[in-house]
């Protein structure tokens, strides 16, 4: 699984990264950059994430 970020929707709060650190850091204009696959142990954090976004610009894909 992946976390993806939609660009369009995101304002660059920066909470994302607050919470899971594991799976998102911030570029330099402060928008989240995902590097890394989502494990199922990591499922419930991303989940988490998602859920936190004020712009909901986050999502979970099966690929």
């Amino acid at each position: 699984m992946r976390l993806v970020v939609n660009p369009i929707a995101c304002d660059a709060f920066g909470y994302c990264a607050e919470l899971a650190p594991e799976l998102i850091h911030l570029d330099e204009w402060g928008y989240p950059v995902i590097n890394r696959e989502v494990t199922r142990g990591l499922i419930p954090l991303a989940q988490e994430v998602i859920s936190a976004c004020p712009r909901r610009a986050l999502s979970l894909r099966d690929d």
